[in-house]
């Protein structure tokens, strides 16, 4: 396992006199990232006669696990050629909600309205959630399940983010290590250098629909791993686990004494010939610990509100401790918003069924627009049709390329020739991959691929 990072020092440029270009990252041991961090300490601490003048710098952990979606993003639309008069096309980043058609529900916002002008939530709100919004969670997800969840299995949270943040901190202890998917979402990765939680990385199976290696899920595991992330439906890769392939991943993790983390923040966004089967229906089989929240499928990543769910009617959470500890780590940290609590019971019972089916149809359109195009650019390949959530992985074939050495490099100008913004598959494990989101104006996405196809032909190689 590696970190390949590019450095080159700079005194005039925005970051602070240090230009990080990432070419690769597998995100590394712990002495790697250890020697990452003196790195960037020993500049950080030097002045010009060579003396230390201040008894204080950051946190050195948080350099070595700061490689995020958003900072990759940042740095891809500070290079695009400000000239260029053409709209920005954003197929980096699956937050649809600057196009008309991704517009939310009014359910929502007229229950985040009501929430407010009732003043029944300007208050602190239990650090576990309100009441009533806990209910409405546990009753909405167990429509799907074969056993009732009970609102005591349920803890609000500031997204899924903050949900990732609590589970991975929880779970931190001295040699404890996680298994993730590569590719995986890289906030996983994060808070888990940050909390000083080793992580490995099982792979996923393009060839097989992006399916768990369960082998080397096996191979992984030893005395000291915890539990195994899994995301479905998938970011990075667009797919969705059948109900026979979650039951093998229940059965796996049981055998080797470990639950599952389930990630379905695209939870019930699959359009394809799997339907959507969340994890906890295998409660029974292995302890699944559901995070998810209304940022996708309400089209509302903003209102920053999610969940943590135990799906365990066994027991086991609550008899290893683990339940105490979230509650715990929710004494210390902060609240998602009152109001947004207060509104969450009437969006989620309220929302209509034709709100769900017209998104659904405008990603499997856009999902069917993006597969169609990207056999017309012959550098890149799509394993699998996208049949979940709102993004795909796509093979990036540099032989037929002329002057890109990397997919850091062709998504960088990408973003400086053609102002269109894709994320280099490295940031969420796979070198010279790419992942795009097709959640946008089907009119944008027809632009942006055909600016793809043009930005290909201008660096094709010569025959």
């Amino acid at each position: 396992m590696y970190i390949c990072v590019r450095f080159s020092v700079s005194f005039n440029n925005c970051f602070t006199s240090i230009k990080v270009e990432l070419t690769a990252i597998a995100f590394s041991s712990p002495h790697t990232q250890t020697q990452l961090c003196h790195f960037h300490q020993k500049l950080a601490m030097e002045v010009v006669n060579g003396h230390k003048k201040w008894g204080f710098q950051g946190n050195p952990e948080l350099i070595a696990s700061s490689i995020s979606v958003r900072g990759v993003l940042t740095k891809l639309m500070a290079n695009r050629n400000k000239d260029d008069k053409r709209p920005t096309i954003p197929l980096g980043r699956a937050d649809p909600t600057e196009f008309p058609s991704y517009r939310t529900t009014p359910v929502a916002p007229d229950a985040v309205a009501d929430a407010t002008y009732s003043y029944n939530f300007n208050c602190y709100p239990p650090t576990v959630g309100i009441a009533e919004a806990r209910r409405a969670v546990a009753e909405y997800l167990s429509k799907d399940f074969p056993y009732q969840l009970s609102p005591d299995d349920v803890y609000l949270t500031g997204g899924c983010t903050q949900a990732i943040e609590i589970v991975v901190s929880v779970l931190a202890r001295p040699n404890a290590n996680i298994l993730f998917p590569r590719p995986g979402y890289p906030q996983y990765e994060a808070r888990a250098s940050c909390s000083k939680l080793e992580a490995r990385h099982f792979d996923l199976i393009p060839e097989k629909g992006w399916e768990v290696d369960l082998e080397s899920v096996e191979a992984l595991a030893d005395e000291n791993t915890v539990a195994m992330v899994i995301i479905n439906p998938s970011n990075p890769c667009g797919n969705v686990f059948t109900y026979q392939h979650l039951k093998e991943i229940a059965e796996t993790a049981s055998k080797l004494g470990i639950f599952v983390i389930s990630d379905e923040v695209y939870g019930h966004l699959a359009f394809g010939s799997n339907p959507f089967v969340p994890m906890g229906v295998f409660g029974s089989t292995v302890p699944v610990l559901t995070l998810g929240s209304i940022s996708k499928r309400w089209i509302v990543p903003g209102w920053r509100l999610g969940w943590i769910v135990t799906s365990d009617p066994n027991g086991i959470f609550h008899q290893s401790g683990f339940v105490e500890c979230i509650r715990n780590f929710l004494d210390i940290t902060t609240d998602p918003p009152t109001n947004m609590q207060g509104a969450l019971t009437q969006i989620l019972k309220h929302t209509k069924e034709d709100f769900y089916s017209k998104i659904l149809t405008i990603i499997r359109e856009a999902a069917d627009i993006l597969y169609d195009r990207i056999q017309e650019i012959p550098c890149l390949t799509c394993p699998h049709k996208p049949e979940g959530s709102m993004v795909a992985m796509l093979k990036l074939n540099l032989s037929l390329l002329e002057g890109i050495i990397d997919d850091v490099d062709f998504c960088m100008k990408l973003a400086k020739e053609e102002s269109v913004i894709v994320l280099p598959g490295v940031t969420v494990g796979l070198k010279n991959c790419l992942r795009i989101t097709f959640a946008v104006e089907h009119s944008a996405l027809e632009d942006g691929l055909g600016r793809i196809k043009a930005f290909y032909h201008r660096h094709a190689k010569k025959e």
